[in-house]
């Protein structure tokens, strides 16, 4: 499942059809290398702007171009100020608030619009997109507010401030300072742009914003799926279960894939486990010897939380299947309007910049990472929990003698499991849906919104709520696993709790945590865990 992703030197050319989500992650989250226009796209780019001059010149309003914008798309302008407008655009739309977004959204944002731009279709220049992709190259960085974006025409606000700095108006984050945007483009020998006809509607008409948002949410998602799958066979272990539970013969007659593949998943990280056993469930006789009753020794079937898991995760793991090929789908369109056909000498008005699909995916998606979050809890509890917990200690506290000065006066993982179902909570609370919030705007012309950058928004903050969860549920299990005995651990978990063990020490008595869970919670982010076990 897990991508090795290139660190430096790569080389990425667009051309508006081909992007990967291991490409934008790669982009987004720092990696040295040159983003580039193909050759096939560089000659897309010059057609269709050529188109857009002849049709500017024979008089025919065009939306956005010789036209207002919105509402006032029944005001036609002359050729003359098509110029003026598109800097318009970028001075009322300028109006975003809140956090800022972090640089990988931000890095995601410019090089998705790039490729928006370089399918060839939204009648810029050449020089505009490749000033897009020095930006990206140089790591030039425009503030972008988060809050604004009701996704309609795609993420005008937003978008704004990226066609501002490109323009050399307000401040950029360069190698860790915010400086005036022109200063740095001197510095590098980079020219603002002057924008003509279109290009200002083209940089903030489209869904690169939220698709950003989405594209992270989706690659960060994939690896939780995996960690849920990790921390279920590490939680079977720690209690004793019954590892039956994931037999390809459950699982072949419900067969979902994604629960079949999560089932796979546990069975080979529990594969040489001696604490997590097929239990023989076919006693010889009536197995009772003529009592007619007897106490087993361990239960033949397991909590939900831990028996069910497969089915559980595995609508993490189908709803990612398909969300991730929508999220593809927008990332290589043309999120835009108009659109110009070079082949048919004309344009077209429609709604490509219109986030559907985004807020949809989304929304689904953060349904199905809350839900995962809220089993990776109830596992934790039991875990925890000695009434639960099959001998272990009240939560997780190391066996003291009696005579030892520090019996009695430690906690174990009580904060731990309190603070993760908070986390939890917050995660069920941002899973309502966002696409049923359509608000009507721009006087009615944008009367039907998809509102997918709040749902994406969501979607990343989901993710980091659930990544947050699945530390402590793994630095939980660890510390219950070294109680229980490490000895008896199948050879990929052990690995796992080798790897948490060089991050995390083993809790011999209360102390802060919160670094504890930074620490684990980047090891998951990076995909460290899936790769070393070799999934």
């Amino acid at each position: 499942m897990s991508e090795t992703l290139p660190v430096s030197g790569y080389r990425l050319e667009l051309d508006g059809r081909s992007l990967g989500l291991e490409d934008v992650v790669t982009v987004a989250r720092g990696g040295s290398g040159e983003c580039v226009l193909s050759g096939g796209a560089i000659r897309g780019v010059e057609e269709t702007n050529g188109l857009k001059r002849e049709l500017i010149s024979s008089g025919r309003p065009i939306y956005g171009v010789t036209t207002g914008f919105g509402d006032s798309a029944h005001r036609q302008i002359s050729a003359g100020k098509t110029a003026e407008l598109q800097k318009n655009i970028l001075r009322f739309l300028g109006n975003g608030v809140g956090p800022l977004a972090p640089p990988e959204v931000v890095r995601a944002t410019m090089l998705l619009r790039a490729n928006c731009l370089a399918r060839g279709n939204s009648g810029v220049r050449r020089e505009l997109v490749e000033l897009l992709l020095a930006f990206i190259n140089h790591d030039l960085l425009p503030p972008i507010p988060e809050r604004g974006s009701c996704g309609a025409s795609g993420d005008l606000v937003p978008l704004s401030y990226v066609g501002s700095a490109l323009t050399g108006h307000g401040e950029v984050l360069h190698r860790g300072d915010w400086r005036p945007v022109g200063e740095v483009m001197e510095e590098l020998g980079l020219e603002p742009v002057e924008l003509e006809a279109k290009e200002g509607l083209a940089l903030t008409n489209g869904t690169s914003f939220m698709s950003a948002f989405a594209v992270l949410a989706v690659w960060d998602a994939e690896e939780v799926a995996f960690v849920c799958d990790l921390c279920t066979a590490m939680a079977s272990e720690a209690l004793l279960g019954n590892r039956a539970h994931f037999h390809p013969f459950i699982h072949e007659n419900k067969p979902h894939p994604g629960q079949a593949e999560s089932a796979r998943v546990i069975r080979e990280l529990l594969e040489g486990s001696g604490l997590s056993t097929e239990i023989d469930q076919v006693l010889s006789g009536d197995g009772l010897g003529g009592r007619g009753y007897r106490e087993l020794e361990r239960n033949i079937q397991d909590k939900y939380s831990i028996r069910c898991a497969p089915h559980v995760n595995g609508v993490l793991r189908d709803t990612l299947d398909w969300v991730r090929r929508w999220v593809e789908v927008e990332i290589n369109s043309s999120d835009d309007n108009p659109l110009f056909d070079a082949e048919g000498r004309t344009v077209h008005s429609g709604g490509n910049f219109y986030g559907g699909h985004i807020v949809q995916a989304m929304d689904s998606l953060k349904v199905a990472l809350a839900s995962v979050a809220d089993l990776m809890d109830r596992q934790l509890e039991l875990v925890v929990d000695e009434k639960f917990n099959n001998g272990l200690t009240p939560n997780l506290i190391p066996r003291f003698d009696p005579d030892d000065p520090r019996a009695g006066l430690h906690h174990g993982f009580k904060g731990m499991q309190l603070a993760c179902s908070s986390l939890v909570a917050e995660a069920c609370k941002l899973s309502n849906p966002v696409s049923v919030h359509s608000r009507s705007t721009e006087a009615h012309n944008q009367d039907k919104v998809s509102m997918g950058t709040i749902a994406a928004r969501d979607a990343r903050t989901i993710v980091e709520l659930v990544q947050n969860v699945a530390a402590i549920h793994l630095i939980a299990v660890c510390q219950a696993l070294d109680l229980r005995g490490r000895q008896e651990m199948s050879p990929r978990t052990r690995e796992a709790h080798r790897m948490v063990r060089e991050r995390v020490s083993f809790l011999d008595g209360d102390r802060r945590m919160e670094e504890d869970i930074r620490r684990v919670v980047e090891m998951i982010r990076s995909r460290e865990l899936s790769r070393a076990l070799g999934f």
